[in-house]
């Protein structure tokens, strides 16, 4: 399978690119500490800068392979790190991948999620040969439902993770793209 790995991605507003050092101070304070945040879509909570750093560390190691895609999602006008995107499960197999995301709570509602979501979505499907893009959210987290509704994916059944587990999906809903042939 081709992979292009996490490669820099600018949009309007934003600058999605690979995490470097410099983002632990930025992590801690919009994210990685907020428990309401890493809740959300199922991460640990890293209270103190050294659990974080163990984090961080293990983010920039892994892209010594081009198949990791993490990106960190920075604004553009302050160049401050509000949350991360990335493929957090990979299926080479059927050239399918699982996107998360979260920003912050302080700067949630400017449609920073979306805009990331669908840059990385059509640079994807520009330099990969990934067939199918999944993601789902839990039903009572109304936040992540909003920015999938709004993308480009569309609400299917099931998600791969899901079909290899043998579950129906119960409190979640499952959304997918496919690629353009």
């Amino acid at each position: 399978m081709h992979h292009s790995g996490t490669n820099t991605i600018t949009t309007p507003r934003l600058i999605l690119r690979r995490f470097e050092a410099g983002d632990l101070n930025d992590m801690l304070r919009n994210w990685v500490s907020d428990p309401n945040i890493q809740n959300e879509y199922g991460e640990p909570v890293y209270a103190t800068a050294e659990e974080a750093k163990v984090l961080l560390d293990r983010y920039i190691s892994e892209y010594e392979s081009d198949s990791f895609y993490r990106w960190a999602v920075v604004e553009s006008s302050g160049g401050e790190n509000i949350g991360q995107i990335a493929f957090c499960r990979v299926y080479e197999d059927i050239r399918t991948a699982e996107i998360e995301y979260c920003i912050s709570s302080a700067f949630q509602g400017h449609g920073y999620a979306g805009e990331a979501l669908s840059a990385v979505i059509s640079e994807t499907f520009r330099t990969t040969d990934f067939r199918r893009l999944e993601a789902y959210h839990r039903a009572e987290n109304k936040k992540s439902g909003r920015v999938l509704e709004k993308s480009e994916m569309t609400i299917t059944d099931n998600v791969e993770r899901f079909r290899q587990q043998g579950i129906i999906p119960e409190g979640e809903v499952c959304y997918c793209i496919e690629k353009a042939e």
